[in-house]
């Protein structure tokens, strides 16, 4: 399965995959990452990183890994990219929109949080309220993650995608 993660910065997207992958034992695909590296290295970005974690996703998924990928995800090419590495595959495909509705803990997330990749430079408010969603091709789950504990966004989410408890008891298990 591609669980495919949208949102606006300090939305929760990163919490959330973070967590979602520890409950599920799945591979976390983080764009940031990805693209911060490329910039220490010395390159220039462009849609690089992006066909990076296409690829990366897509080795993944062909040895049987669930996988999360994780990037703010607003453009239209972006969504349809990630779809296609689920079909080539094989794999359902899940996109989740993350918003979180309470603009003043929303605002407060994004001037409080500290980067935990090095050399990254998180995007102010003024640039993150400013950043325009493409329209959606296909319907997204939306999840909100104002005033909720990531735990409780993870139930959540793991309850709307139906994913077998069973499964995640397996993943669990020392």
């Amino acid at each position: 399965m591609l669980i495919i993660l949208a949102g606006l910065p300090g939305s929760g997207k990163t919490t959330l995959a973070k967590a979602l992958a520890r409950r599920l034992g799945a591979v976390h695909v983080r764009v940031d990452t990805i693209e911060q590296n490329i910039r220490n290295a010395g390159v220039e970005v462009g849609p690089a990183g992006y066909m990076v974690a296409y690829g990366v996703a897509e080795d993944n998924l062909s040895l049987g890994h669930i996988v999360i990928a994780d990037s703010v995800n607003s453009l239209t090419i972006t969504r349809r990219a990630w779809r296609a590495v689920a079909e080539r595959q094989g794999v359902p495909a899940s996109e989740i929109w993350v918003k979180c509705s309470d603009k003043v803990e929303h605002r407060h997330r994004v001037e409080t949080r500290v980067s935990d990749v090095p050399g990254l430079i998180k995007p102010g408010w003024t640039s993150t309220e400013a950043r325009i969603f493409e329209d959606w091709e296909t319907e997204p789950l939306v999840i909100d993650t104002a005033g909720r504990s990531p735990e409780q966004t993870v139930v959540d989410l793991i309850s709307a995608l139906q994913i077998d408890q069973d499964f995640i008891a397996v993943q669990e298990e020392p």
